[in-house]
């Protein structure tokens, strides 16, 4: 049972229930989704390196809350954060927006999300230079996530940090020691205030008349950083929810399955076919919008000083993880990944063929 054939099946009866709320980003993402792998004007030609048999197959849409793509994009990424990891602990710092003030995401996600962002990082950037223990620059990455394990509205962000600063007076790295990093009562207060601040600045948004006083902000030590960018990789590019996860599709009503948060255990949900289908597009995000950002020493330009700090934490006798260089993993998503159905030898891709165009070789 696929994402993409109950949209299919009951997409006439969507759009006339939700046509008031359907977003231009949603219905972009609806006719990519229903034209991936499927669309004949486009297909990617591949020819056999054993013999002469040769094939064409449709394109894939390549959106990104298309449950169909991304697979390479997630193991990319996993592959280039992992160039980046330092050997510390690491801290996971997770900043969840309060029931009451969701609604906005549903009106005005594009400023609300970017809002989150610049609000959290600031907050993290702060803490960090008033640390006794820190008090230089650090890095982290963040992660937005709009759903819950039930797929309901839930907009957070996860941030992974190292547990560490470099003090780029003294070139000197400062080990955070312990499992406590930061009071995660403090940031909460802080992360209330200084978001409902950068929201009031926005005539666009109204906020809620009652609002909780108290906000959940988790900071948790999770080890050695790997695994908690493995957590994070698979909810990144797979749609928000894979076509494995859903059970049935029977009499106007669709079962998924979702691992409880509270219990681990594996649990059923069943909807409407059409409050189904809102209830995973409503996460498509904001066009343009960046849900995965780097921040300070792990951002795309501070390479050279990461790889400085990499070598001092070497000479001081720190223990590398392996990691495969993304350049590896790009070179082996280039490869030939489909066989030939005659010879069993490996297939090239050739380029792209048009119907209204000759063919278009790779260059």
């Amino acid at each position: 049972m696929r994402f993409i054939d109950i949209l299919r099946d009951h997409l006439d009866e969507f759009n006339e229930r939700y046509q008031g709320r359907i977003t231009t980003t949603m219905r972009q993402a609806i006719h990519a989704m229903l034209s991936c792998r499927s669309n004949s004007q486009s297909t990617s030609h591949w020819a056999c390196q054993g013999c002469t048999h040769s094939a064409d197959f449709p394109l894939s849409c390549g959106h990104r809350s298309c449950p169909q793509c991304q697979h390479h994009t997630t193991q990319d990424w996993l592959a280039k954060q992992q160039a980046k990891l330092l050997p510390v602990d690491y801290f996971m710092v997770t900043f969840t927006l309060p029931f009451e003030v969701r609604v906005v995401a549903k009106y005005q996600p594009e400023r609300l999300y970017q809002a989150m962002f610049t609000v959290t990082a600031s907050v993290l950037k702060d803490f960090a230079k008033n640390s006794k223990k820190l008090a230089g620059d650090i890095g982290f990455t963040g992660v937005l996530h709009t759903h819950s394990r039930r797929r309901d509205l839930h907009p957070h962000i996860h941030f992974i940090l190292p547990a560490g600063s470099f003090n780029k007076h003294k070139k000197h790295w400062q080990k955070n020691k312990g499992k406590y990093l930061f009071n995660a009562f403090n940031l909460a207060k802080v992360w209330r205030a200084r978001l409902l601040e950068n929201l009031a600045q926005h005539p666009a948004i109204i906020l809620p008349a009652s609002l909780p006083k108290k906000w959940v902000v988790d900071c948790r030590h999770v080890g050695k950083g790997l695994p908690a960018l493995q957590y994070l990789s698979r909810y990144l590019y797979r749609g928000v929810l894979p076509d494995e996860n859903i059970v049935s599709d029977i009499d106007g009503q669709v079962c998924f399955e979702y691992e409880d948060s509270q219990t681990q255990s594996t649990e059923v949900r069943t909807l409407p076919t059409v409050q189904f289908l809102w209830l995973v597009l409503q996460h498509v995000l904001p066009k343009g919008l960046r849900r995965v950002r780097d921040y300070g020493l792990l951002r795309g330009n501070a390479k050279k000083l990461r790889l400085q700090i990499q070598l001092m934490l070497a000479v001081a006798g720190a223990q590398f993880q392996v990691t495969e260089s993304p350049i590896i993993a790009e070179v082996k998503r280039r490869l030939a990944t489909r066989r030939c159905p005659c010879c069993q030898q490996p297939m090239r891709f050739m380029g792209v063929v048009k119907r209204t165009t000759n063919f278009m070789p790779l260059t």
